[in-house]
């Protein structure tokens, strides 16, 4: 499956200080979820930048913050970027405290593996599980992302792997070049950004529903005897003025 084309739609911006008469837009926090080496911080600076830098230092996690117009809508956009450091054993994934605060902070996900290194894609499925045991009763959004796309020569991950895997999960899949596409790198992270402020709106229309209660519907026989009062005050007038 994948995301519609939207990449047309999408400004980025920084978030400007707060003020008493400005608007704050809808915070939207995703999180870039995947084993060493497989681009993550490569996609995020290039969503926000739309320049590509093809080498990276290991991060501690790194939290980058923007204002995003997508479709017209304001939102400020927070996103994770997580260590690579991920031991996959027993189909349980080993996470450290900060992956593990990540997740818990989280509204939505990419999950990320290199077509060239088969270990991150077996990584996914353990990040995905984990996602859902941290929000049981969550409907996070989790895309699968297969990077570095323009890399086949070294392909160790063929397409209908992340496909299969991606139905099995019940997740949105694409594979991509972040080098090569950035249309690609943008549609991505804007279709997270829309499905968590879909989110958004369905809680939000809950909590009102709850909060509010819901207008009775009018009483007609009180209705009737309000008409027949104003009739006979209506009546009743020019009787008092002779």
């Amino acid at each position: 499956m994948r995301p519609p084309t939207m990449s047309g739609h999408c400004l980025l911006a920084p978030i400007p200080e707060s003020s008493s008469d400005y608007l704050l837009p809808k915070d939207i926090k995703l999180a870039v979820l995947g084993a060493g080496r497989v681009g993550k911080s490569a996609m995020i600076v290039r969503f926000l930048t739309k320049r590509f830098i093809g080498d990276y230092e290991p991060n501690t996690g790194k939290l980058y913050s923007r204002l995003v117009y997508v479709e017209g809508d304001q939102l400020s956009l927070q996103i994770q970027d997580t260590p690579g450091g991920i031991q996959v054993q027993d189909s349980l994934t080993q996470v450290g405290d900060t992956l593990a605060k990540c997740v818990q902070w989280a509204e939505g996900f990419l999950l990320v593996y290199s077509i060239t290194d088969y270990d991150s894609y077996q990584s996914i499925r353990p990040l995905y599980q984990h996602i859902r045991k941290v929000h049981p009763d969550s409907k996070a959004p989790v895309i699968i992302v297969g990077n570095k796309g323009d890399l086949l020569h070294a392909r160790q991950v063929q397409t209908h792997d992340g496909i299969q895997l991606a139905n099995e999960l019940g997740s949105l899949f694409l594979e991509i070049s972040t080098s090569e596409n950035y249309e690609d790198v943008c549609d991505v992270f804007q279709h997270l950004c829309k499905e968590v402020s879909k989110l958004h709106s369905l809680s939000g229309e809950r909590r009102r529903a709850s909060i509010i209660p819901r207008p009775r519907s009018p009483n007609m026989q009180d209705l009737k005897r309000r008409f027949k009062q104003a009739l006979s005050s209506k009546v009743k007038a020019p009787s008092a003025l002779g």
